[in-house]
């Protein structure tokens, strides 16, 4: 029953057990990464082309994405709010540093939808047949996790520091402790079984692991669900952190989840100034391993 926790979780943890210190290949390890990255999204948009009467069930996919945005949204802002209540953030003075591109950052984001556009145009009307799509992407998948654990590793982070960041730790459990109360939720909206309700809560923004992860577990169709909800979540972040962050930043760091340590976290940087910064990257680190192990444990109930 956990062998497929274990596919998911092994290539993380063995690549977070090596420690590198040659740049290049670092750098290199980036941008197969990054590359990885949208090489799976368009195989997740392939195995959407090719599935059977998708036309059909754009709709009830349309509908479950909706659910799950608003629900993890509504539960995450209300989760992190306490967790703001209890243990607030002081930011300190601001910088007064200018702001990135919004403009740039929001078509970064949508950089990913179109990867998976592509890659359902091709299934859908040039690939409907095409063998081994899945076994492909799940072996992508585990290269990746493998990559990102190095990165992870040699990041120049300590592990213990992170951990040790009552302010990032708790942002964390507190994205976590919501995202899975808003699961259970939506156990008779979503029509599925509790494990796979709380799997599909737990991608908390990493997109190109849960729509691949989710769909090789459930189908292509839930994989495209869970892809849209995280994807969206980092769309929403980046609109959402200016406007919250100097009232309530733990609830601006906590909602962009996974991507608070990397996409976001220049948004975070700027509009929030530099006592938010440890905060999102430990956050963004714990939810980085968090999201991983909770799919591969719920999902491993199916």
């Amino acid at each position: 029953m956990l062998t497929g926790a274990l596919l998911i979780l092994a290539p993380l943890f063995l690549g977070f057990a090596f420690a590198l210190s040659n740049r290049r290949l670092m750098t290199a390890i980036h941008y197969t990464v990054e590359g990885l990255v949208y090489f799976i999204l368009a195989l997740l948009g392939l195995s959407l082309g090719q599935m059977e009467g998708l036309l059909g069930q754009l709709g009830t996919m349309a509908g479950q994405v909706s659910a799950l945005v608003l629900v993890l949204l509504v539960a995450n802002m209300l989760g992190l709010w306490l967790f703001h209540r209890w243990a607030p953030l002081d930011t300190g003075e601001q910088t007064g540093e200018g702001r990135p591109g919004y403009r740039r950052l929001f078509l970064a984001g949508l950089k990913p939808l179109l990867a998976v556009l592509v890659g359902a145009l091709l299934g859908y009307f040039l690939f409907p047949e095409l063998p081994l799509v899945d076994d492909v992407a799940t072996g992508a998948l585990m290269f990746l996790l493998f990559l990102i654990g190095l990165q992870l590793r040699n990041a120049g982070l300590s592990l213990r520091k992170l951990l040790m960041n009552r302010q990032g730790l708790g942002i964390a459990l507190a994205l976590v402790a919501s995202s899975l109360v808003a699961g259970l939720a939506l156990i008779p909206v979503l029509q599925v079984p509790w494990h796979q309700a709380l799997a599909l809560a737990s991608g908390f923004g990493w997109y190109s692991l849960s729509g691949i992860v989710i769909g090789d577990a459930l189908g292509p169709a839930w994989g495209g669900v869970a892809f849209l909800n995280d994807v969206l979540r980092e769309i929403i972040a980046l609109a959402l952190i200016p406007l919250v962050i100097t009232a309530r930043p733990a609830m601006a760091i906590g909602y962009g989840g996974a991507t608070a340590m990397d996409f976001t976290l220049p948004v975070i940087r700027s509009s929030g100034g530099l006592a938010c910064v440890p905060v999102a990257i430990a956050s963004g680190f714990l939810l980085s391993f968090l999201s991983p192990v909770l799919m591969g444990v719920f999902l491993s109930f199916g």
